[in-house]
């Protein structure tokens, strides 16, 4: 766990990652009970997410004022498009899909809104609110791997989705972010760091609404 202003951010979230870790699909994926089609729903989205998600690490990358800071989220976006769609990919295969099926499908609702909000806050707002807004995908996903990796799933393809984020190699990636957050937040006033938390805040909302779109298989509700 991390410590100093991270910390913080951690607790202001306790009760949105309690929600997260208590939905029925990630105890579905847990329990090997999840229904493949939402699996599936999920892995689609969440590779329509990453296309943007690198974007705005890659917008990280060209703000950051350290040269450190910069190698680092341009290789984190690189690995996004390349380690993580070997991922995907590798779940494709086992259902068939080619990358015309899957990059052709829409971003559902939450995708969009989700993405669209990551994107305006890199373009627009205080480089340590990027880095805020950033941080939950990291976080919450290597803290929901090692919560998952302890019960272990009798699915095949969900513990292998477990495995990566509770590896080592995956915590190797999120802990200098942290760091990151915490240098960062050391020259910050208090309402800077209120701003920061704010949108620390509405991202890991974001990361439960989108477990929540795949449980739901959600769709447009017009049009």
């Amino acid at each position: 766990m991390a410590t100093q202003f991270t910390q913080e951010l951690w607790d202001r979230i306790a009760p949105i990652f309690r929600a997260i870790l208590d939905h029925p699909f990630l105890r579905g994926l847990a329990e090997g009970s999840l229904p493949e089609p939402n699996f599936r729903f999920f892995v689609i989205q969440d590779a329509l997410y990453l296309q943007d998600y690198a974007r705005s690490l890659a917008v990280a990358a060209a703000r950051s004022p350290r040269d450190a800071w910069c190698m680092m989220f341009a290789e984190h976006a690189r690995e996004v498009l390349a380690a993580e769609r070997a991922l995907h990919e590798g779940f494709f295969q086992e259902w068939s899909l080619g990358p015309e099926e899957v990059y052709g499908t829409p971003q559902a609702p939450t995708t969009l809104a989700y993405t669209s909000y990551l994107l305006r806050v890199a373009y627009t707002a205080p480089y340590a609110e990027l880095i805020g807004a950033l941080l939950p995908c990291y976080w919450i996903y290597w803290e929901v791997g090692k919560a998952l990796e302890a019960q272990g799933s009798p699915h095949p393809l969900y513990q292998r989705w477990i495995d990566l984020y509770a590896s080592e190699q995956y915590a190797a990636v999120v802990r200098p972010v942290l760091d990151v957050m915490n240098e960062l937040a050391a020259e910050l006033s208090e309402n800077q760091r209120e701003s920061v938390a704010r949108h620390f805040v509405a991202t890991s909302r974001y990361e439960w609404m989108f477990w929540d779109a795949a449980w739901r298989l959600e769709e447009w509700s017009v049009g």
